[in-house]
């Protein structure tokens, strides 16, 4: 491309050209008619090449009539005449490497026509030539491949680079960069231009150079010249002229006896500074190398590793040298060889032996340690420290290896006591380990059984066993059992039992039981009654067949559980006869709700068999009297008429509240009598129920001083709150609770029946007395609740069956006392009676008054005897009422204090019910 300076230059040299150009044309065209130009290539478009017009003398008015132009095949021409002045235009860019390639004159002819007349001329204009191009070669890169024993002088004829521009501006030389192994040389072939040749002129060597890098240059005749360049490769080929080499001058491995095949002992490596095969290396065993070491090594011919391929035994050969030869793969192989040195190293490779030479395979239990079991030989067929050995056991066994003083001898002894309910068998495995690094050992496993020498007691399952037993069961059937085992075995493991009977009045009740001797079931022989036992205790023997034989007693404790056997008892009324009828006498004018009476019944049994429920049976009139079923209450439903009848008869059924339920019935007889009559029969209520109130007072203060004996059993009952609440449902739902006791560990409260038990046996160290706060309450929305106090007195069996007795004649001499009080009672009664009849006559004639709340009964009594229990004490029995509790203990509930009544006593009323006041 021409610089800026270059391109004046060229314009004005242009411009003198063509003025001189135009005088010669013009001395020329007179001569022959023809005009010659010339132009610089890459002139720009519109650039004047010369005035056709004046050069050829035509007028210039007349060009455009005349249609002047260039006649041209071209579809686009490079030049073009103006019809207006006659000059000639560059119509485009001329390229002139394009337009004449590489001629050495680029002439263009132009034909010029004017019509009318027809005229043509010729035009010649010459393109002139400038360096717009560098030389380029036929390829940016060329690779040239030799092999490295190519002599010096070799010569190697490149491909020429090629200028468009032509002479002076075409290739004029060729440069190769500096390198120590080619050089350059060119040839001048003239019209075809300069050819590069590249000589070699130092040998090549592929391993110190496996290819060189070269850079040819091209340079034209431009000032400045243009140049373009081409890389060569030189690429050396490889010839095998390397030998192999081994990486180390000497191979020598430490082998160890009995390597598994396969092992690899050692890995030789040889180089080869080669190409290609040429550098590949193939290894091998020497020629002089046995055939035998073929049977025990192998080579790998392509990693050179040498590797185990049959048995090494040190006790055969202790080394080995072998030949390796390394070779390369070159048409003409060259081989190395090296020697490799093996040598085995001894390993331990034989187990101790072991040998049982006598043996006792059973040992009684009661052996003493010490005692021999086996006696035990070891053997190992290595030397040194290979061979030898040490013996050992477990140390969790109670057996242990004691050294003889003969070598590699050993004894099997007990060293501590054994027993055979723990481990009836011993599976010992004797070790035997040699010295050696790393030791060898082997195990033998003889078993050692432990017989059996009667050591054990039987042993019950439960101690004590507590059973309870529902009374009325049938006689002669199984109502329990026991079972007790014996660790031991066989015949020291057969168990038989037996009740112990020692004839005392404590043990009367075992002369009733009966016991399988094989099995432990225990048969009752008679039925149990509740109301009379309640609890009772025996032991049972267990003895095993063993020589001599052991044995165990254990205690058996069994209570006795309540059935509904007891068909409700009624208290009141009672006739003289003793039968359940009575006659209520109330005033006719009483109102609705009036409390007629309460029947009031009693029931051996306990718990829901004890509950009793009131229900009217028959009634001569269902609108007049309404019965409460929990309390027992007889009330009016309305008043009286002039037309109901004088007399009403109630029969009021009684029952529990059993599985199977048992009644009784009570008939009342209501007489409805004159208020005046009335009040003569109250007053002599009053005073009986006086002197009833002082006998309740006189008995309770003889119950209050018994006790309890101090050697019951846990699990006593000691007695049985019993409450009542006269709603239903939920609110008459009572549980039972302990508020406050003087020791938690000795009293125990059933929440939902209040039966109070001993929780374990009496010791000296317990207290004489203690005091038990009962609390009482409903299940209502807002609970109601009562308290009930239970003093619990300990006293020695003998003791208590004397205070008894004491008791009973200090009840004697009272009873004379008594009777002296109850008649001046009874005279003070008759007196207050008189007196009220006369105060009352007069409250009658003053105004009339409803007498009505005469006759209710007492509010804080209701008279009901829910329960009773009966006990004895020496000749006297009584009978609790109210909360259930043993002799000598007291309840206070609610500020009441509930009565107990001598058992006599109580018979005697309800036989005799007339004199209860007595």
């Amino acid at each position: 491309v021409s610089t800026a300076k270059e391109k004046k230059h060229l314009k004005r040299m242009g411009a003198r050209c063509v003025a001189g150009c135009v005088v010669v044309a013009f001395l020329w065209s007179v001569a022959s008619a023809q005009l010659r130009y010339s132009i610089s290539e890459e002139t720009n478009e519109g650039t004047v090449v010369g005035n056709l017009a004046k050069d050829l003398g035509l007028d210039k008015s007349t060009l455009k009539d005349r249609k002047y132009r260039i006649v041209s095949s071209d579809a686009d021409p490079l030049f073009y005449v103006s019809q207006n002045d006659g000059v000639l235009y560059v119509s485009r860019k001329i390229d002139r490497e394009e337009v004449c390639a590489q001629s050495s004159t680029c002439l263009l002819n132009l034909k010029t026509v004017l019509e009318n007349p027809l005229e043509v001329h010729y035009v010649g204009v010459e393109v002139l030539d400038i360096n717009d191009h560098s030389p380029s070669f036929p390829e940016e890169e060329k690779r040239l491949e030799i092999f490295e024993s190519v002599l010096p002088g070799a010569r190697f004829q490149l491909k020429p680079s090629r200028d468009s521009d032509s002479s002076p501006f075409s290739v004029q030389q060729y440069k190769l960069s500096h390198n120590d192994h080619f050089r350059l040389e060119v040839r001048d072939k003239g019209e075809d231009g300069k050819i590069p040749i590249l000589v070699l002129q130092k040998s090549l060597d592929r391993e110190a150079a496996v290819k060189h890098s070269l850079v040819l240059t091209a340079l034209d005749g431009g000032k400045p010249p243009k140049s373009g360049n081409m890389n060569i490769v030189v690429n050396v080929l490889d010839v095998n002229d390397n030998t192999p080499v081994f990486s180390k001058d000497v191979y020598s491995v430490l082998l160890s006896e009995n390597a598994p095949v396969g092992t690899t002992v050692i890995q030789v490596n040889a180089t080869d500074l080669d190409d290609g095969q040429n550098g590949e290396i193939y290894y091998s065993f020497g020629d002089s190398v046995s055939n035998k070491l073929f049977a025990i090594f192998d080579i790998n011919p392509s990693t050179g590793e040498i590797t185990v391929k049959g048995v090494i035994d040190y006790e055969q050969k202790d080394k080995y040298e072998i030949e390796i030869e390394a070779s390369d793969k070159g048409f003409a192989p060259l081989t190395t060889e090296k020697s490799v040195i093996i040598k085995i190293v001894d390993v331990n490779d034989n187990a101790p032996e072991i040998e049982v030479t006598s043996f006792s395979s059973s040992i009684p239990e009661d052996s003493r340690p010490g005692t021999t079991v086996a006696l035990i030989s070891v053997n190992d067929l290595d030397s040194s420290l290979n061979g030898k050995v040490i013996c050992s056991i477990g140390e969790d066994v109670p057996f242990a290896l004691s050294p003889s003083l003969q070598d590699k001898m050993y004894s099997l002894v007990t060293k501590s006591p054994l027993d055979r309910e723990k481990q009836s068998q011993y599976d010992l495995t004797i070790t035997a380990k040699d010295a050696g690094q790393p030791s060898l050992s082997s195990e033998k496993t003889i078993s050692v059984v432990v017989s059996d020498v009667n050591d054990n007691s039987p042993e019950f399952s439960l101690s004590p066993y507590t059973f309870y037993v529902t009374e009325g069961n049938d006689p002669g059937a199984s109502v329990f059992s026991v079972k007790a085992s014996d660790r031991d075995e066989n015949d020291n493991a057969a168990i038989s039992y037996h009740i112990v009977r020692d004839g005392s009045e404590d043990n009367k009740v075992n002369s009733f039981l009966s016991i399988n001797s094989e099995n432990g079931h225990i048969t009752a022989l008679k039925s149990f009654d509740f109301e009379t036992l309640k609890t009772f205790q025996f032991q049972v023997v267990a003895t095993d067949s063993g020589a001599p034989s052991l044995s165990s007693n254990v205690t058996v404790n069994v209570f006795i559980l309540d059935q509904n056997d007891n068909a409700p008892v009624i208290l009141y009324p009672l006739s003289s006869n003793g039968s359940a009828e009575g006659v209520e006498e109330i005033p006719r004018n009483v109102n609705a709700g009036h409390l007629v009476t309460k029947v009031r019944a009693y029931d051996a049994d306990i718990g829901y068999n004890g509950w009793l429920l009131f229900s009217l049976q028959e009634l001569t009139d269902h609108s007049l009297f309404g019965l409460d079923r929990y309390t027992g209450q007889i009330r009016t439903l309305r008043s009286f008429t002039e037309t109901d009848e004088a007399e009403h008869k109630l029969v009021i059924l009684v029952k529990d509240n059993g599985n199977i339920s048992l009644s009784a019935t009570a008939t009342v007889i209501v007489k409805l009598v004159e208020p005046k009559e009335a009040f003569a029969a109250s007053d002599v209520k009053s005073a009986a129920k006086v002197d009833e109130d002082d006998n309740v007072t006189f008995y309770l203060m003889i119950t209050l001083g018994s006790e309890i004996p101090r050697n019951v059993n846990a699990g006593h009952l000691v007695t049985k709150v019993r409450a009542y609440d006269a709603d239903i449902g939920y609110n008459g739902w009572l549980l039972f609770s302990l508020q406050e006791v003087t020791d938690h560990s000795l009293f125990s409260l059933d929440r939902y029946t209040g039966q109070i038990r001993t929780l374990r046996s009496f010791t000296e160290t317990d207290e004489a007395e203690h005091k038990l706060v009962i609390l009482v309450k409903d299940n209502g929305n807002v609970s109601l609740s009562a308290t009930a106090t239970v003093i619990v007195k300990l006293m020695e069996p003998k003791e208590a069956f004397a205070v008894s007795d004491v008791k009973s004649a200090a009840k004697i001499d009272e009873d004379d006392n008594v009777t002296f009080y109850l008649i001046i009672i009874l005279g003070s009664v008759s007196v207050l009676f008189i007196i009220s009849i006369i105060v009352l006559i007069a409250m009658q004639c003053s105004k009339s008054t409803d007498y009505t709340s005469k006759y209710l009964q007492e509010t804080n009594y209701d008279g009901t005897l829910c329960h009773s229990i009966q006990y004895r004490s020496g000749d006297k029995r009584y009978m609790l009422v109210g909360p259930r509790m043993s002799i000598g203990s007291s309840c206070m509930n609610g500020g009441h204090i509930r009565h107990i009544y001598p058992f006599d006593f109580l018979v005697h009323k309800i036989q005799n019910p007339t004199t209860f006041s007595e």
